[in-house]
């Protein structure tokens, strides 16, 4: 399965002859710029953009696998928190950051003289709320994985094959993505959820997510590491008060991609026309 789903990447990125690869060091990415680097591309650049939505070990693992793969990589410092369409948290967060991103990119891109700039996006991403999606069709960047038909497992299975060191990393996902639509994002809150995960991660919880509900803390994980996670309730209240929470909880029905969409905010109450917590009756 691998090796005809990859030559048929491989060819239809050669024929691009040029690209910059948006870059953000996660699964998809990472293969994407791997089999690029192998397609005989005339001239390849690696983008990652580095904001407040991106947690300092994303930026070095981006800069580590690029230097891995021997592809030119450059990192590009946007400020996304004085753009006011983002911070808002509307439902269309992300086409908004989106937008500014990829215009960032699209203009390094004109500046080394690259005509097409690529994302990993895979066929599983078509069936969630992915606002960005729109965004990057709008400004030209293309989803070769899409093109070739690549879903995530495939690109796990493809990238353990290639011998990639990224096949099995945890999902990643912006840090916004852990505030409720509506509520504003602000830097404390962003910084108060990235030190959370990592202290999470230093206790060898390693797919977890913070979502944060203004000061309350509620904790996410695979449903096989509740119980252990469990047995360190203290230790993790603790530490999380110290950065800042006030309550600190565990969500008992575990970790789902896009818990935070509006589909599923609706299955627990909340409207996705306004982002809030219907109002019970009576």
């Amino acid at each position: 399965m691998c090796d005809e789903k990859i030559g048929t990447l491989k060819a239809g990125l050669k024929k691009l002859k040029t690209a910059v690869v948006a870059f953000s060091g996660g699964v998809d990415s990472a293969f994407l710029l791997a089999v690029a680097a192998r397609s005989g591309l005339e001239n390849l650049l690696a983008v990652t953009v580095d904001s407040a939505f991106v947690t300092k070990q994303e930026i070095r693992q981006a800069r580590q696998t690029a230097k891995d793969l021997g592809v030119a990589h450059q990192v590009i410092k946007l400020d996304i928190l004085s753009h006011e369409q983002v911070t808002a948290n509307t439902l269309a967060r992300c086409y908004h950051c989106k937008t500014v991103m990829f215009s960032v990119i699209r203009r390094v891109a004109d500046k080394n003289g690259i005509t097409h700039v690529l994302h990993g996006v895979n066929t599983d991403d078509l069936g969630d709320f992915r606002p960005g999606l729109k965004a990057a069709e709008e400004l030209g960047v293309r989803a070769p994985l899409v093109e070739a038909g690549f879903s995530k497992q495939q690109i796990r299975v493809c990238s353990r094959q290639m011998g990639l060191t990224t096949w099995d990393l945890p999902s990643q996902s912006c840090l916004a993505t852990r505030i409720p639509f509506l509520d504003a994002i602000t830097k404390e809150a962003l910084d108060r959820i990235e030190q959370a995960e990592q202290f999470l991660r230093s206790l060898g919880f390693f797919h977890v997510r913070v979502r944060c509900h203004g000061t309350v803390a509620r904790i996410e994980t695979d449903e096989t590491a509740i119980a252990a996670m469990a047995a360190h309730r203290k230790q993790i209240s603790a530490a999380l008060k110290t950065i800042g929470f006030t309550f600190v909880s565990l969500d008992l029905d575990g970790y789902q991609t896009g818990k935070m969409n509006p589909s599923q905010m609706n299955a627990i109450g909340i409207s996705e026309s306004s982002g809030r917590r219907k109002e019970e009756q009576g």
